[in-house]
């Protein structure tokens, strides 16, 4: 092969790689710190959702748990949990997409940097984010009634919510770099997400829900996520669960980032 024909990323060494994601992690923390409203959803969305669920559904769901309020708190803030990585892979399509449209993207492309650092320093940052919104989640959830009994199993469940949601991110930046505007990108999350979060034990356990609609939360990989993030925060089932999602995981990884670094590379 000759050198014309090698690849940006074949010429660089691991060591130049790690350099290229540190340099763009930087620059993107710089970015959010000169734009603090970009984590206004980070923010905002964790504490929205966590009053609404709780005092709108709190009541009529926990009695239907065998409990009250109190009841359904423990059970909807893990399914929170698995919720915000969906919400947070969705956001760093639509940021990658404005970066191609905004020319900065070109500018890294004409650059003697690997094309998959641009693509991983993307999903570290919004990882950051995935953390903060995870703790304010958490807070709010400790305001509302939350217990946490099992610090080891929350620990393992942000962990596993990450993983999830880093895999999943794979999937929205290759969105992000095929679909022509924001809001194709945006569409097209709604149009994934919307089904992957309702219909799951997120908000509401299976069991109340129709014959159909049971059996697709039984393969929607969100419902294992909330329903190991559930066992390991508050007790429970966990081992089938857990290894269901780390493999949605690291088959979404191993599917969709060499498609997203290709189609980066590629697009014209």
């Amino acid at each position: 092969m000759s050198a014309a024909t090698v690849t940006p990323d074949a010429r660089i060494p691991l060591r130049g790689h790690l350099r290229h994601t540190g340099a763009l992690v930087r620059r993107n923390l710089l970015w959010i710190r000169q734009d603090p409203e970009s984590l206004f959803d980070a923010v905002l969305m964790p504490i929205v959702f966590t009053l609404l669920f709780v005092y709108v559904f709190g009541g009529s769901i926990g009695q239907a748990l065998g409990g009250g309020q109190d009841s359904y708190v423990q059970y909807v803030v893990p399914g929170l949990l698995a919720m915000m990585s969906l919400t947070m892979a969705q956001g760093v399509g639509t940021g990658f997409n404005q970066d191609f449209n905004s020319g900065v993207m070109d500018r890294f492309r004409s650059l003697p940097i690997g094309r998959g650092s641009v693509l991983i320093a993307k999903i570290v940052v919004e990882l950051a984010r995935m953390l903060v919104a995870t703790a304010i989640l958490l807070a709010v959830g400790v305001l509302v009634g939350f217990d946490i009994t099992h610090w080891g199993g929350l620990l393992a469940a942000v962990a596993l919510a990450a993983a999830f949601g880093s895999g999943l991110m794979w999937v929205f930046l290759t969105l992000g770099v095929t679909m022509k505007n924001v809001q194709s990108v945006q569409a097209m999350g709604f149009l994934v997400m919307m089904p992957l979060q309702f219909g799951s034990s997120v908000f509401a356990p299976p069991s109340s829900m129709p014959g159909w609609l049971r059996a697709f939360t039984d393969y929607n990989p969100v419902s294992a996520l909330a329903d190991a993030s559930r066992g390991l925060m508050t007790g429970g089932p966990v081992a089938h669960d857990l290894w269901l999602t780390l493999g949605w995981a690291a088959a979404l990884t191993a599917v969709m980032a060499p498609v997203a670094v290709h189609k980066f590379r590629t697009k014209s």
